[in-house]
């Protein structure tokens, strides 16, 4: 059996300070979409991966199981971006009997828009301080944890995708 230890004094500031600096980072990028598109990251989130998915509408289950939601989180987001006129709900599937949700062109419209002034944030507030080779480690660390991590995870629901 492994002992287990602490952490030496730089081992926790350095988490510490990748901690912090994954919270500013978070906090920045929400408050962009929240100032420069008046939509909230939960609101990014759904518009986001409905405008990834065939004909811009998928089944409600489908983008909970997508999100990484729970079910009512889902439904209470949807309808709240129902009443902004974001989406719209809808029959899905052949027979029709399955419900789904799609984008409005009102949604389609803050979609695009999001989407493009996000990926500026991004790339201002990210990329822009990294050189090629800090983002190749990054990259190739974050896909390692990635792998480690998530074929753990199961089907426990989180937080949603960015």
């Amino acid at each position: 059996m492994t002992e287990t230890r602490s952490l030496e004094p730089e081992e926790w500031e350095f988490w510490d300070t990748w901690m912090r600096a994954q919270r500013l980072l978070t906090r920045e990028l929400e408050r962009g979409l929240q100032r420069d598109c008046d939509i909230s990251k939960a609101e990014f989130s759904v518009l986001v991966t409905l405008w990834r998915a065939t004909g811009r509408e998928m089944r409600v289950g489908e983008l909970s199981e997508s999100l990484d939601w729970d079910k009512s989180r889902v439904s209470h987001q949807l309808t709240r971006m129902e009443k902004r006129g974001f989406v719209k709900r809808t029959q899905y599937g052949a027979d029709g009997r399955r419900a789904g949700v799609g984008l409005t062109a009102e949604g389609r419209r803050a979609a695009q828009s999001a989407i493009l002034v996000h990926a500026e944030n991004i790339r201002r507030h990210f990329f822009g301080s990294l050189t090629a080779e800090q983002a190749a480690v990054i990259r190739a660390w974050s896909e390692q944890v990635v792998d480690r991590i998530e074929p753990r995870c199961g089907d426990t629901a989180g937080d949603g995708a960015s």
